[in-house]
């Protein structure tokens, strides 16, 4: 998703532009259900995928505003709630599929922009960037950009390392049909073996997310849907519907983050560049942040032919995205490590946290707009 949003924005920015990506997204079918990968994508998100053009496409498949999200431990609760800032909705719940669709389709509309249904094989660097495919093709390009995830081969290519963990406890993702209307909130339940979410989708649908011990998935993964309902229901929070089990799915949970953000005309952006404790949903809006920044940098040079200011644009780049990207994987791993425990202190201390903030006015605001990427 954020290889095509790039590879679009230097597009409409008058670049030929290669996409070297094996699978083609395919198209959309209004009788498909759900695919279980879902994103919530926030405002600024949004704004960027109207900017380059690809919301349009997007809003003609199926998108889920939503307009309040909770967060509780216990009896401690803290409500967001878009009306409180004047907004129409706090972001969207979409299918990672759809995303990857619309953006294919707005690439349709320039001339200048190849896709390749093709894997890259090697990288040399010479007076500019020669990429070698697997099914044998050699392009010689200004820039190569890593968009190719968190086992990305243009990093592996270039040498740059990583460092970062594996969490103890993965994700259990549960696509479901509600006995309930569309809803229009989103929220998240903790307990000390670690969170319970719901994220709304179109007609009804949702995606329920368990975070758990691998031991503890595994044997979840096993069982029969009528057998999952009936864990879910004993421990989901009385706040969840009645609901038909679909697909399911468990995702390991990683930290990663690169040493350097770019080594010579090559440079990182998105998951190959980070990843981060899914936790707030906040994954793919950080890769389309990098995407909007490096775009804003590489507009104004005329970089083909001047390393100089390539170089330059590539170091504000990193100067900008790093630590903001840091940031926001440090305070997930704060929020993550200060719940995932059973400590009566902490439990207080975050309860006294839940129920400040739900009055907090101002500061809430504040954060609801960070989180929204205003």
């Amino acid at each position: 998703m954020t290889g095509a949003a790039m590879a679009l924005g230097l597009a409409r920015q008058g670049y030929a532009v290669a996409v070297i990506d094996p699978n083609i997204p395919a198209p959309f079918d209004p009788a498909d259900e759900p695919d279980i990968r879902v994103s919530a994508i926030s405002v600024a998100s949004q704004t960027l995928l109207e900017k380059l053009g690809a919301w349009k496409y997007l809003s003609e498949m199926r998108v889920c505003p939503y307009r309040r999200l909770s967060v509780w431990e216990g009896d401690a609760q803290t409500d967001f709630r878009a009306d409180d800032i004047g907004a129409t909705h706090l972001g969207h719940i979409i299918e990672n599929r759809l995303i990857q669709r619309a953006l294919y389709e707005a690439l349709q509309e320039y001339p200048q922009v190849s896709w390749l249904t093709t894997e890259l094989s090697c990288v040399a660097e010479t007076d500019g960037i020669t990429v070698t495919t697997k099914d044998g093709n050699h392009l010689i390009a200004s820039l190569l950009i890593g968009a190719d995830g968190a086992q990305s081969a243009v990093r592996r290519e270039v040498g740059i390392g990583t460092s970062g963990w594996q969490y103890k406890q993965q994700a259990f993702a549960v696509g479901v049909k509600t006995h309930a209307p569309q809803q229009d909130i989103t929220w998240q339940c903790f307990v000390p073996t670690g969170p319970m979410a719901f994220l709304p989708l179109y007609d009804g649908y949702a995606s329920l997310v368990w975070y758990h011990h691998p031991e503890h998935i595994n044997q979840l993964k096993q069982l029969d849907d009528e057998a999952l309902k009936q864990r879910i229901c004993e421990a989901f929070p009385s706040q969840l519907v009645d609901f038909d089990i679909l697909s399911r799915a468990a995702f390991g949970l990683t930290r990663m983050h690169a040493n350097a953000y770019f080594r010579g005309r090559s440079v990182l952006i998105g998951d190959a560049a980070h990843t981060i404790n899914p936790l707030a949903g906040q994954g793919l809006n950080l890769g389309f942040k990098d995407v909007a920044c490096l775009l804003e940098e590489l507009e104004p040079i005329a970089w083909k032919d001047d390393d100089d200011a390539l170089q330059r644009a590539l170091r504000h780049y990193q100067r900008k995205r790093k630590p903001d990207n840091l940031l926001m994987m440090s305070a997930m791993d704060a929020i993550y490590k200060t719940f995932s425990n059973d400590i009566l202190p902490a439990r207080l201390a975050r309860n006294l946290i839940l129920n400040l903030a739900q009055r907090s006015g101002p500061v809430k605001d504040k954060v609801m707009k960070y989180a929204m990427g205003l």
